[in-house]
């Protein structure tokens, strides 16, 4: 009589930390950045307690990777928009724009990109993903700017300003359906179009 087969249990490794990612993000979503222990995100995920401890070091090490994640989700929602055209103006309105969408289609994202307080200095990952989503958006920001520190602050104004409408939107203070964040969206690619205009005709005159 032959022994029963032994079938194996648990978790790939790369299908744990991937698990373990999707819980953080489904509690992230409902609870906020800090409204989570990696206990919690390990029976989300259903694996045991210790298990993430094979891949994070602690709370703060998973929402690390899901900040890189994060940055890398923008370049390329970025990118995409403004490779609809080539006027430097109408990109960084897509830019803004774009960034609405992002702090409400990828809420979780957005909220541990932003709000999640990593040191950057502890997680040299998320600063380099930072950097290159910095380095994607300068180039357009250069051609209606003096120079490289006026580019820098010029795309810090249209960021920090979609940013802030996007903020309100999720308050609900222009709505919550559909419409309004497609508005919304609009609204933030007319500021961004204002303020990039105002820096191009600052050159001109």
């Amino acid at each position: 009589m032959t022994s029963p087969v032994k079938r194996r249990t648990g978790r790939h490794h790369g299908d744990l930390r991937r698990a373990l990612e999707e819980a953080a993000l489904a509690l992230v979503g409902e609870r906020g950045p800090h409204g989570f222990t990696l206990a919690e995100a390990s029976r989300r995920a259903g694996v045991s307690v210790a298990a993430p401890y094979k891949h994070f070091a602690d709370r703060d090490a998973l929402l690390a990777v899901l900040a890189e994640r994060g940055y890398r989700a923008q370049q390329e929602r970025f990118t995409r928009a403004m490779a609809a055209t080539e006027d430097p103006v109408e990109q960084l309105a897509a830019f803004a724009s774009a960034y609405v969408r992002f702090a409400v289609e990828d809420r979780a994202l957005f909220d541990i990109t932003f709000s999640a307080g990593l040191d950057k200095a502890e997680h040299a990952g998320v600063a380099a993903a930072g950097e290159e989503l910095l380095a994607a958006l300068m180039p357009v920001v250069i051609r209606v700017a003096p120079d490289e520190d006026a580019a820098y602050d010029l795309l810090l104004r249209i960021a920090s300003a979609a940013h802030g409408i996007a903020l309100f939107l999720r308050q609900g203070l222009f709505g919550v359906s559909a419409e309004a964040l497609d508005q919304t969206a609009d609204r933030a690619a007319r500021t961004a179009r204002d303020i990039a205009r105002n820096s191009l005709a600052s050159i001109t005159d």
